[in-house]
C-alpha cells in the first residue's frame, strides 16, 4: 500500500489497495487503532471492498465468526474471542434515510461497548455520534477486473484528532 508524500490534514489518509488481501491487511491495521465506542462508516461502489476490508477488522480485533456481508440479516454480531470489544457490522444499504429505522437495530445502545461497522451508513448513522472513522474506497466501475482501490480515511471529531492515521501505510 502507498500512501501520498501530503495527507490532506492529520485526520485524514489516502492509500491505494492492489489486491484483496492488501484489503484485509488494511482491515487488520485498522483494528488496531480501534477501541469500544468507536463507528466506522464505510461507503464504497459494489464490490468496492467494505466486506473484505470488515473481515480484515474481525481478524484484528479477534472477533469469533466469519466476518460475511450482512445484507440479509441487516446486522451481525461478533463477540470477541478474548477480552476485546464485539464488532457490530452493518449494512444499511437496504434501510431508508435517517436514524428512525436504525433505532430499531439498537446502536446507540451498542456503540459504548463495541466497534460498529456500518456499510452504506451516510445520511443513515451520523446522528450516532460526532466522532467516527469515514472510509471511502474508490474502484474502477464498469467492466474491469482491475483490482485496484483507492481509500480515503478520515477521522471525525475529538477521538481521532490525536490518532496517527499514517500507521495504517506501513
Amino acid at each position: 500500500m502507498e500512501a501520498p508524500a501530503a495527507p490532506h490534514s492529520p485526520a485524514d489518509l489516502e492509500l491505494t489497495v492492489t489486491s484483496p488481501d492488501q484489503m484485509r491487511e488494511l482491515g487488520r491495521r485498522l483494528a488496531k487503532l480501534l477501541r469500544a465506542g468507536d463507528l466506522v462508516m464505510l461507503s464504497g461502489e459494489l464490490g468496492a471492498g467494505k466486506t473484505t476490508l470488515t473481515r480484515g477488522l474481525g481478524e484484528g480485533l479477534g472477533v469469533r465468526g466469519a466476518v460475511t456481508s450482512p445484507t440479509f440479516v441487516i446486522a451481525r454480531v461478533h463477540p470477541p474471542l478474548g477480552d476485546g470489544a464485539p464488532l457490530v457490522h452493518v449494512d444499511a444499504y437496504r434501510l431508508g434515510g435517517g436514524l428512525d429505522e436504525m433505532e430499531d437495530l439498537d446502536l446507540d445502545v451498542s456503540l459504548p461497548e463495541s466497534v460498529i461497522v456500518v456499510e452504506w451508513g451516510e445520511g443513515k448513522v451520523e446522528e450516532l455520534t460526532d466522532e467516527r472513522l469515514q472510509v471511502r474506497i474508490h474502484r474502477a466501475v464498469g467492466d474491469t477486473t482491475d483490482e485496484v482501490r483507492h481509500v480515503t480515511v478520515t477521522g471525525l471529531g475529538e477521538r481521532w484528532n490525536a490518532v496517527d492515521l499514517s500507521v495504517l501505510s506501513a
